[in-house]
């Protein structure tokens, strides 16, 4: 696994052969990042890597700069893992949770300024993933969540799309649901 860019840029670490999880590919992570980097400014804000698998979103987010980032891996392996990097990296800005995803989108209410899902492609509830994202407490009005996802899932008709973006076999869509609120506690007010 390698850090592309920001302060631990270019720091490789070893997965171990008993990790089973799909890494997002560092093309596919290089430019669904130069997108971002167009959107936002990651210093000082409040990101939610779910699914985090060897935790190379995690790390990518803690890199540029972001204040905290949540990173949600139910995988003992994958945990230690992620563990394991941030020690040697000296991260003190991670909350590490080991525990199931749609558990923590259900009980969570901190919010978040981005939102990352790479669940795997396998998950039998895949594409349950985005609409329960997109209907938890964790989201204030600018929130960004990506979902990674195969060509197989089209989100195009969700709330608050507006993005999809192919990298090779990696797709991801892009959402920004406090556009769609907006409009409609507006449409109420009047």
């Amino acid at each position: 696994m390698r850090i592309i860019r920001g302060k631990f840029g270019r720091r490789r670490f070893d997965v171990p052969t008993n990790i089973s999880a799909r890494p997002t590919t560092d093309f596919a992570r290089e430019n669904i990042f130069n997108v971002l980097e167009n959107m936002v400014d990651f210093d000082g804000l409040k990101a939610l890597d779910l699914f985090a698998g060897t935790g190379a979103i995690t790390f990518e987010f803690l890199s540029r700069g972001c204040a905290e980032v949540t990173s949600v891996e139910k995988a003992a392996t994958q945990y230690k893992f992620i563990k394991q990097v941030a020690q040697q990296l000296n991260c003190k800005n991670l909350n590490l949770i080991k525990g199931d995803a749609f558990k923590f989108i259900e009980s969570c209410s901190t919010k978040f300024d981005i939102i990352f899902a790479d669940p795997p492609y396998d998950l039998p509830n895949f594409g349950e993933v985005p609409t329960r994202i997109l209907g938890s407490r964790m989201l204030s009005p600018d929130t960004i969540v990506i979902v990674e996802h195969s060509k197989a899932y089209d989100f195009s008709s969700l709330p608050g799309f507006f993005d999809h973006r192919t990298y090779g076999s990696v797709n991801f869509s892009l959402f920004r649901p406090g556009d769609n609120e907006a409009t409609s506690e507006k449409d109420e007010n009047e």
